[in-house]
């Protein structure tokens, strides 16, 4: 397929009017939540609430009626806390004939609204919707926080028409009642034929929006990518048999602002954030190959996830600035100061641990978990001293319930064969330790890395039945994957290491179907996809951040549709200090309220419950309603988001 002849991004979206760099959404309603799309076409300040508060009460009536009938907040309490009583009873009635379905869609309304309205919720948030509500339909607007906000009214609209069975999931105009498909009505290889054509639909569907995500196996993105090897190496010099050594690659990274704007085209935000980020000594730095993944024009558009992981955006680069003094404690989302009981060891769970001997990489992710320790690209100083490694693997033996350590930092896969065969050697003479995991990107940014030396050395320690050596890399995008990092797995392969990928769910991956091309893509050159990681609730890198909804949308909606080998990820948020926190269960963490700016605030329960009383974690999310708003500047359609309000 040619992307000259048939552009992977062609859909079927709405009109878009450019504004320079972003674009936004013409005046064709996008969907009946969004009314008259008030938000999406005009300034935040100038949105019409009195549009979003009609819709708000038209959503269920009784509600309203309710609230503004009420002489206080607590009669107010009461009458809904029966309403929702009512409503849930009222399901099981033998002449209710709303679809089973939109029944389960009603009862989690329920619950998540009896959640947020629920007295100890409101005094462990300091927040109270239920106060915000009564008062909007008392109209007292004046006694309100300026921040009422159109995400709080549009979670709200889309609650009250859960809770009457209104949610318009399965049908936009009409209801779905009670009923049996025409497909499970017919017998035999009728009713597989209408089966089959239902299915077809859906994969046409899923082949419709995986077309806008290339690889980089592509044919003709292998051809961009040779244009921009050979200027790469133009510019620095090079031969081609330079660009596969990986110490050419490592004395080439690129740690300023000019060979960026040489190379490619940069808009002027990068450009500023890229210098300001050389001016206040804050680690970047991007190796020549991860360079040619990017596209040379702006207008190409393709690599947006390849540059969003390297080139910060101006408000990570201001906070990193701000905090370069404190960062250590500010930035530690994970709490692993409080989870190290030895120099270079994290522990949070009892059969595994993580080990940092290493603490720098080939090139620096904005998004890294571990930010806060890393001072420079490529640090000489970044390994740690003997005495230190040795007093953390003299840990491991006092603590033998310990059998699987991740080897991470950091990359350890920067470190020289020698030092990375002797840290090897040390876990290995301990038999306790059954498993090895390397934590390394070099399978996406630096793959010569794994020359015939380095997969022979990591190969040797590799004894199925004794000991498993397992490589977790980090692919984010379609766009990563490339002939380079198909040979470097093969080679890992031939020696029966399993690879495993741990993507981090961001604004750049999270558009319809773009993860679940990310999981074809990775099984194809033979990576399991492992977790879907929900972006970290550090402050200084919001700009990536994903509501836990669309995680949780993306699973149902979208991977569910793939075979089994090919979604075998677990989305999970990690509980600072605890761990692990597998998002699809739903008793592992509760939606306990809706703040006035829209975010949602969660109740995560750790990995322990059941075993151990572990107290929770409250997480306040990133609003719905401005994941949507910023998608539909990218020019998507938020029809193809709409069910996103009942993921809870």
């Amino acid at each position: 397929m040619s992307l000259h002849n048939q552009d992977p991004r062609e859909n079927t979206d709405p009109p878009v009017e450019s504004t320079g760099t972003h674009h936004r959404v013409s005046t064709k309603i996008i969907d009946d939540v969004f009314t008259d799309a008030v938000a999406m076409i005009k300034p935040r300040f100038e949105v019409d609430y009195k549009a979003y508060l009609i819709r708000l009460w038209e959503a269920n009536g009784h509600i309203h009626r309710l609230l503004k009938d009420a002489p206080d907040l607590e009669a107010a309490r009461d009458a809904l806390f029966l309403y929702l009583e009512r409503a849930e009873r009222a399901i099981f009635d033998v002449e209710n004939d709303l679809h089973i379905l939109e029944k389960a869609t009603l009862r989690e309304c329920v619950r998540a609204f009896r959640s947020i309205i629920g007295p100890i919720n409101e005094y462990r948030t300091g927040v109270s919707a239920l106060e915000y509500l009564w008062k909007l339909a008392q109209n007292r607007r004046n006694d309100l926080p300026a921040n009422i906000s159109v995400g709080f009214l549009e979670e709200f609209i889309n609650l009250f028409r859960g809770v009457s069975g209104k949610s318009h999931i399965y049908r936009e105009t009409t209801e779905v009642r009670k009923g049996i498909p025409e497909f499970l009505l017919l017998e035999g290889k009728e009713a597989a034929d209408a089966r089959t054509k239902i299915l077809d639909d859906m994969g046409s569907t899923v082949r419709k929006y995986m077309m806008k995500y290339p690889s980089g196996l592509l044919d003709e993105v292998v051809t961009w990518r040779d244009e921009n090897r050979q200027r790469i190496l133009d510019y620095f010099g090079g031969r081609n048999s330079d660009w596969y050594d990986y110490r050419w690659q490592l004395t080439h990274v690129i740690r300023d602002a000019k060979p960026l704007l040489d190379l490619i085209e940069l808009t002027a935000e990068q450009q500023d954030a890229v210098e300001k980020a050389g001016g206040n000594r804050i680690p970047f730095g991007i190796t020549p190959y991860y360079v040619s993944l990017m596209d040379r024009n702006l207008s190409i558009g393709y690599d947006h996830a390849v540059r969003a992981q390297v080139i910060p955006p101006p408000d990570y680069v201001d906070a990193m600035a701000q905090h370069r003094a404190d960062r250590e404690t500010v930035f530690d989302f994970m709490g692993e100061h409080d989870t190290s009981p030895v120099d270079l060891v994290t522990r949070r769970y009892p059969g595994i641990a993580i080990l940092k001997p290493f603490n720098t990489c080939a090139q620096i992710c904005v998004y890294c978990q571990r930010n806060w320790e890393i001072d420079q690209c490529l640090d000489p100083k970044a390994l740690a001293s003997q005495k230190a490694i040795d007093r953390a693997l003299h840990w491991f033996d006092d603590h033998k319930s310990i059998g699987d350590i991740l080897v991470t930092g950091g990359d350890p896969c920067i470190m020289k064969d020698r030092q990375l065969r002797s840290l090897l050697e040390k876990l290995a003479q301990r038999k306790h330790i059954y498993r090895i995991r390397i934590g390394t990107r070099t399978p996406v940014v630096l793959p010569m890395r794994w020359t015939d030396d380095l997969v022979e050395l990591v190969g040797e320690f590799h004894e199925p039945g004794v000991r498993e050596i397992a490589i977790v890399t980090h692919f984010e995008h379609p766009y990563e994957i490339t002939p380079e990092a198909l040979e470097a797995i093969k080679k890992i392969r031939t020696k029966g290491i399993g690879i495993y990928n741990q993507v981090v769910f961001t604004i750049e991956n999270s558009r319809r179907f773009e993860l679940a091309k990310l999981r074809l893509d990775l099984k194809s050159i033979g990576v399991d996809p492992y977790y879907t990681f929900n972006m970290k609730g550090k402050e200084e890198t919001q700009r990536y951040m994903v509501p836990i909804a669309r995680i949780l949308q993306e699973r149902k909606e979208e991977a569910r549709l793939l075979p089994g080998l090919d979604r075998t990820d677990e989305p999970v948020f990690n509980v600072p200090k605890l761990g692990k926190n597998h998002l699809r269960a739903w008793q592992d963490h509760r939606l306990v309220m809706i703040r006035p700016d829209g975010r949602r605030v969660y109740e995560f329960h750790p990995w322990e419950k059941n075993m151990t009383a572990v107290p929770p974690y409250n997480y306040v999310d990133v609003p719905i309603y401005d994941y949507l708003e910023e998608l539909a500047a990218r020019g998507e359609s938020i029809r193809d988001y709409r069910t996103i309000w009942y993921y809870y």
